[in-house]
């Protein structure tokens, strides 16, 4: 069976460059749609806390057949548990629901600016790797502003950023700024939402060049420019058409029609909210 390539963090460890995100997916078909990514090829797999989903993972995992060696988990912290001792409790919480001893992963959510908890939050996920309980600890959702104050309190720098990231919004600088410091970045809402950037005319042109979905054009576009991504669907059929975009090979002309889609300059392209100001329990 196929795999995924996968990409080194600066701690040393390695993640499936391709992987099978949950968000907005119910605790019971959480379990059978897992199976399924797993059935298909996925072996890493992208929950949280706030999803609602951990235990129906945890299900899904206990009876894939599957190793801890074979699989790659990551969850994250919810907002409201941000905190040094808080976290600790939560994560704790998370591991259990997810039925592991050890986690691949662990990630801040968000950052919170007006909570200002984050440095606190992120010296626990340190203490947590210390101990052995994480392989890696990252963030999702922060500024570059609040990365390099991470950096600069803690001297740890995060093995990965999960931001907003699609054709429409590429984040340019944050991914810019992760590379200088060796953090890998990955995208949630990679396919963007509602369907605009599955329809525009450059994605459908470069889909019938090469005989593909629009979908995976997306996907193959982000493995190509080095980004961790994570796909959703609920539907069978289009859980192996995400993973069969690992044999998608676009070419420089066609990353670089994908990557004039950005809207950035416009003051468009972003789906959720701004980091910089986000502010939600």
């Amino acid at each position: 069976m196929t795999l995924s390539p996968t990409l080194t963090f600066n701690d040393g460890n390695t993640i499936p460059q391709l992987g099978y995100g949950v968000w907005q997916v119910e605790d019971d078909v959480a379990e059978k749609v897992v199976r399924q990514a797993f059935e298909a090829g996925f072996r890493h797999i992208d929950t949280a806390k706030i999803y609602g989903n951990e235990a129906g993972v945890g299900r899904a995992i206990a009876s894939s057949g599957l190793s801890p060696e074979q699989i790659f988990i990551t969850t994250k912290l919810w907002n409201s548990d941000q905190g040094y001792e808080s976290t600790l409790s939560a994560f704790e919480e998370s591991m259990d629901r997810l039925g592991l001893e050890t986690l691949d992963l662990y990630l801040i959510h968000w950052m919170q600016p007006k909570q200002d908890k984050y440095i606190d939050t992120w010296k626990a996920l340190i203490e947590l790797q210390k101990r052995g309980r994480v392989k890696s600890i990252g963030v999702s959702n922060f500024t570059v502003e609040g990365l390099q104050r991470l950096i600069d309190e803690t001297g740890v720098v995060p093995a990965i950023h999960q931001i907003e990231l699609h054709p429409y919004f590429s984040q340019r600088e944050l991914r810019d700024f992760g590379a200088s410091k060796g953090i890998l970045t990955q995208a949630w809402s990679p396919l963007g939402q509602g369907g605009e950037l599955l329809e525009d005319g450059t994605v459908a042109r470069i889909a019938a060049k090469h005989q593909v979905t629009p979908a995976q054009v997306v996907i193959a576009w982000h493995l190509a420019i080095g980004n961790v991504v994570i796909p959703k669907s609920v539907t069978e059929s289009r859980i192996r058409e995400n993973f069969a975009a690992l044999d998608v090979a676009l070419d420089a002309e066609d990353v670089d029609a994908i990557n004039a889609l950005d809207r950035t300059a416009r003051g468009e392209g972003r789906i959720g909210a701004d980091p910089a100001v986000s502010d939600f329990a």
